[in-house]
């Protein structure tokens, strides 16, 4: 058994920081091997993190658009040196394969920074103009200030990167807790953007329990913003911390995402667009295709053709180049799907391929697929965050519309067909925040994600981001001169 490595408890004001907190071991969710030790952090720490980012913010926030822009393209430059050394990280703690981590997660991520670089220059407003005849007014998009961001376990990389990079691209500085199961990656990019440049304290990392230290961040008072990805029962929490102090909020929380095929659909599209969108990150993903929503007359063929294409997905050994699907998370994660499957099939519904945990050591569970599942079956209805497909059949358009929006989720969904008309429907009507049409799971740094309903309120990503990260001020100046203005006389009439 490999020995561990040991870690710092986190990230502040440019240098390694070790907290006081219990011994806590990153695991390796393919092998079960311990791949790290570290203390985690207490609600000290975070006073001092805080204490950090408040003390760097202003210097940060105030430098001009294209200081901070040089910074991130910087950095961008860095995070492309150590490219494969954060795949290696990524894979170690997550279990996801490494042609995900090096495909997706990195460039990706990687162009994010790029993009963010280039919007650091073009924080516009609302042209200055005399609108009452009498002042000129303008609009300054000045920074929120401290940001505490939470980031969860299933693309600790990438949703790292998603929740700092428009900050600071915005002038705010950030304290980020990672999962404490995955924090690898997210310490090195703390690591990384120092030596990039960015000035101490801006970009400040602490790895420790949501109990202890993500409690800490949402409601301390010395955080202007909280931004939080996860499950929605915890994003519920985040926010009544937060409010306490009335700290502005961002959630991107759970997801049920219908994937609806119309009876005119693109058969081998849908089956393929439904084996990738279920299966991505072995399923631990909010936007993954979860409840697929199928015409009668292509029901049939539909199932038989996405077990057809899941029995040849290889799971195995993420580190090798040749497997399609890593592990999950963690034993107990597994434990929550296989049951989820497991309740599935005794209340009805059909097991077509998969439902089995494989034997050996890590936390593995292959490509499932249920059918014939009922509408008020909780595997339809409930996350199950994990490499799972639960197919339904529509009666018509109608019902298929109804059928993707009864779920108290929204953050994503697609739908399939070669029909203008039912397309515009489905992006028209479907409640989500995005509705992919005749694919599902791409994602642009161009484009916004976030969602509605439970699945949480603002964005990530593009230029809408970075309202999130901004607070809008009116600056309204007199141009008359004048020292007794009309409005006065509503007060006083001397």
């Amino acid at each position: 058994m490999p020995t561990p490595a040991s870690l710092p408890t986190g990230w502040i004001d440019g240098a390694a920081h070790k907290g006081a907190g219990p011994q806590h071991t990153v695991l390796n969710p393919a092998t079960d091997d311990p791949v790290a030790t570290l203390a985690l952090a207490d609600a000290g720490d975070v006073d001092i993190a805080v204490a950090s980012a408040r003390a760097a913010q202003h210097d940060w926030g105030t430098a001009t658009p294209a200081e901070r822009s040089e910074v991130l393209h910087r950095y961008a430059a860095v995070l492309r040196d150590h490219v494969d050394e954060l795949a290696a990280e990524e894979v170690s703690h997550t279990g996801r394969s490494i042609r995900l981590a090096t495909e997706f997660d990195l460039p990706g991520s990687i162009d994010n920074v790029d993009f963010f670089a280039g919007v650091a220059r073009n924080l516009e407003g609302k042209a200055s103009g005399e609108y009452s005849g009498d002042h000129t007014s303008s609009i300054r998009h000045e920074p929120a200030g401290v940001v505490g961001s939470i980031s969860p376990w299933n693309y600790p990389l990438q949703m790292a990167i998603w929740k700092v990079i428009p900050a600071l691209a915005a002038g705010c500085s950030i304290v980020l807790k990672p999962a404490e199961q995955t924090p690898l990656t997210t310490l090195s990019l703390a690591r990384l953007a120092t030596e990039a440049g960015l000035p101490d304290g801006v970009f400040n990392v602490l790895v420790g329990t949501g109990a202890d230290v993500g409690s800490a961040i949402s409601g301390h008072p010395g955080v202007d913003l909280v931004t939080f990805t996860g499950s929605t029962a915890v994003g519920r929490k985040v926010a009544e911390q937060a409010a306490k102090n009335g700290t502005r909020v961002q959630l991107e929380l759970g997801g049920k995402a219908p994937f609806v095929v119309f009876d005119d659909a693109d058969l081998d599209a849908a089956i393929h667009g439904a084996v990738a969108g279920s299966l991505i990150n072995a399923g631990q993903d909010c936007t993954a295709a979860t409840r697929a929503i199928v015409a009668p007359n292509l029901y049939d063929d539909f199932v038989a053709g996405v077990a057809e294409v899941m029995a040849s997905v290889k799971v195995g050994d993420p580190t090798d180049l040749a497997t399609d699907m890593g592990s999950l998370s963690s034993h107990a994660h597994r434990d929550k799907v296989a049951g989820m499957v497991d309740r599935a099939v005794a209340a009805g519904a059909r097991l077509v391929t998969g439902g089995v945990r494989p034997d050996g050591p890590g936390c593995f569970y292959p490509p499932t697929l249920l059918a014939d599942v009922a509408e008020d079956a909780e595997i339809y209805r409930d996350e199950v965050f994990g490499p799972v497909l639960a197919v339904s059949k529509f009666t018509d358009d109608d019902d298929a519309i109804r059928r993707a929006n009864d779920t108290v989720y929204g953050l994503a969904a697609s739908a399939w067909t070669r029909d203008l008309y039912r397309a515009q429907r489905a992006g028209r009507e479907i409640k989500a925040g995005c509705v992919w049409i005749n694919d599902h799971i791409p994602i642009i740094s161009e484009m916004p994600h976030g969602g509605v309903k439970a699945s949480g309120f603002g964005n990530d990503m593009s230029t809408y981001s970075l309202d999130e990260y901004l607070t809008i001020k009116h600056v309204m100046s007199d141009i008359t001169a004048v020292a007794q203005k009309p409005w006065h006389r509503t007060v006083f009439s001397g």
